[in-house]
């Protein structure tokens, strides 16, 4: 690869001033080395937004394929890598945002998430009883390079969401699942799995990566009407050793999702909304589709009324991908939504009692469990997080705070899948409506939970407990 360090040829000068007034004609508000479209080597610094203003050496070159990248290198330096590099979009005329080659993440994005991070340490209390979770939800990362909707966007999501991990307030951080899109072969689905993982997880902030709806690769079987392309398990065997193998988190088993991790006196319980059996018919293709099938079972029932069991003294949130009820009351999941709701409702009147389902249900689905909340003291269920539905919305049914969170993956104004929520927010690549993520505070003392949001989200929810 060849790099100039002066602007030469008059091809070059030519695009570029081609591009210069495509860029007028756009008039799109873009940063100032957006100028920079002639092959060359040129100084820049805080007056063109460099990081941290600190002065760059810019580097102006084409690859093979003649396409327009840029690279910059601290003027101070004896390392000839550059630190930050991007490339020109042919689609979207304009360069892409710079990437670190060292994080992978973008510097605008840390820069503006260091603006929310202080915006967030400014309204709540620090201290005993004031926990701080960061939440994203629903990143549909699949193997596409897409400027408008999902793609390889999602991981980038989650690169740069795991920044605020090394901001020294997080108590614990959460995905709420739809960690993939799942529409990619099983091969690829696999390994975006793993990435995503390898992203995710810290070494500094404890976390919980809980399964969504599309977490099965179904979208692909159920394009291609092939064999299934996850086998048995296989969501469960990626993510969830690396979440039990926490020190702090504590199960029943490791079979269902269901954890539990405790910060002063709040308690986070973790729920899997897709509790399916794993059952394949004839030719291999699963009799039950995780994305339209999402349920609870019995198991995963038992499991969490012998949490509940031992949580005196404790303020608890629910966090599922999905919402087990909805506004109205009425069950949200395919199976047993609502049932779960009662049975919180039980924990919070202490009771005493057996679940029971109704008639129709299949056979894997049916509860019998059995619930003795009377010895437990001085606790309560006061929320309840969940993802999936690409929106932000709450509501309150029976003294639980039903809170649902917006999506991290891009989703543009002009898609048929794009929800109107989203559409209203008008997302854009590079743009700070590109992603969405947050930062919830539970403080017990107060007595209110505080949702403060980055991207494509509300920058302030207060709920009172």
């Amino acid at each position: 690869m060849s790099v100039f360090k002066y602007a030469i040829g008059l091809f070059d000068r030519a695009s570029g001033a081609k591009l210069h007034h495509l860029f007028s004609e756009k008039n799109v508000p873009l940063d100032p080395m957006q100028d920079y479209l002639t092959v060359g080597e040129y100084h820049v610094d805080g007056e063109q937004h460099t990081p941290n203003n600190q002065p760059y050496n810019l580097t102006v070159y084409k690859d093979e394929d003649e396409v327009l990248h840029q690279a910059l290198s601290l003027e101070k330096t004896a390392n000839l890598a550059p630190e930050y590099v991007r490339e020109f979009s042919p689609e979207l005329e304009r360069y892409r945002a710079f990437v670190s080659r060292k994080t992978g993440r973008r510097f605008i994005v840390e820069e503006y998430l260091d603006e929310f991070l202080k915006r967030v340490k400014g309204h709540i209390r620090a201290g005993k009883n004031s926990v701080n979770v960061s939440v994203i939800t629903d990143t549909h990362y699949k193997d596409r390079n897409s400027t408008d909707f999902y793609g390889w966007n999602g991981l980038t999501h989650v690169n740069e969401f795991s920044y605020l991990d090394d901001s020294g307030l997080l108590d614990l951080k959460v995905h709420l699942g739809d960690w993939i899109d799942g529409s990619d072969t099983g091969f690829l689905g696999e390994s975006e799995l793993i990435k995503l993982r390898n992203s995710f997880k810290s070494g500094k902030v404890p976390y919980l990566m809980i399964k969504g709806n599309h977490d099965e690769n179904d979208k692909y079987d159920e394009r291609h009407d092939l064999k299934a392309s996850f086998p048995e398990n296989e969501f469960e065997k990626i993510m969830w050793p690396a979440m039990y193998g926490q020190k702090g988190v504590h199960y029943i088993s490791r079979q269902h999702g269901v954890c539990y991790f405790d910060v002063d006196n709040v308690r986070f319980i973790s729920v899997n909304t897709s509790d399916l059996p794993y059952i394949l018919n004839a030719q291999g293709q699963k009799h039950y589709d995780a994305k339209i099938t999402l349920a609870i079972r019995e198991d995963q029932i038992e499991e969490i009324i012998e949490i509940l069991q031992q949580s005196s003294n404790k303020n608890i949130v629910f966090m599922s991908h999905g919402n087990p009820i909805n506004r109205k009351g009425s069950n949200a999941l395919k199976y047993n939504g609502r049932s779960l709701h009662e049975l919180l409702v039980a924990f919070n009147q202490g009771e005493k009692g057996q679940m029971h389902s109704s008639r129709g249900i299949p056979p894997e689905f049916r509860l019998a469990n059995d619930f003795d909340f009377t010895n437990v003291k001085n606790a309560r269920i006061i929320a309840y997080f969940c993802g999936h539905r690409h929106v932000e919305d709450q509501f309150r049914i029976n003294g639980i705070q039903y809170i649902l969170f917006n999506c991290s993956a891009l989703m543009g104004p002009n898609h048929v899948l794009t929800t109107k929520y989203n559409k209203n927010w008008k997302r854009q690549i590079d743009h700070q409506t590109e992603f969405a993520g947050y930062i919830v505070n539970i403080d017990s003392d107060r007595h209110f939970i505080q949702v403060f949001g980055y991207g494509a989200a509300s920058k302030r929810r207060i709920f009172y407990i």
